[in-house]
């Protein structure tokens, strides 16, 4: 009984463990804790073309959308659509902080094209 129940007892340890450590390596928590600290963070399933990734810079949650197209040696994105999901938090950014997130987009995808949805849109053109 006493070795059935130390057992019990180690197997609850370990995945008491395994599920801390699940917690802390999770992207979607390192996603809201930079959010919440304003800085930069990119999260992103580079094998799931359909699903979108979510950015974070200086307080500001974006989403981008991944468009799926050929290049020429293979499949690649090459079109992605950003924007805000509450443009109200846009206050405060600059020109360079747009392009310093179009920057990190190019390093995860080189080959693609970025189309900013409004009201960024609106405020690059007037360069």
């Amino acid at each position: 009984m006493v070795i059935l129940f130390r057992i019990l007892l180690l197997i609850a340890i370990i995945v008491l463990v395994y599920s801390a450590i699940k917690y802390l390596v999770n992207p979607k928590r390192k996603l809201e804790l930079a959010h919440e600290k304003k800085q930069f963070f990119f999260h992103d399933d580079k094998k799931n073309v359909r699903k979108n990734f979510l950015i974070t810079y200086k307080g500001v949650l974006f989403e981008g959308e991944k468009y799926l197209g050929t290049t020429e040696n293979a499949f690649e994105v090459v079109s992605i659509y950003v924007w805000a999901k509450h443009p109200d938090k846009l206050q405060g950014l600059d020109r360079q902080d747009f392009y310093f997130i179009e920057k990190e987009i190019f390093i995860q995808y080189p080959n693609a094209t970025i189309e900013w949805k409004s009201p960024i849109k609106e405020f690059l053109k007037h360069e």
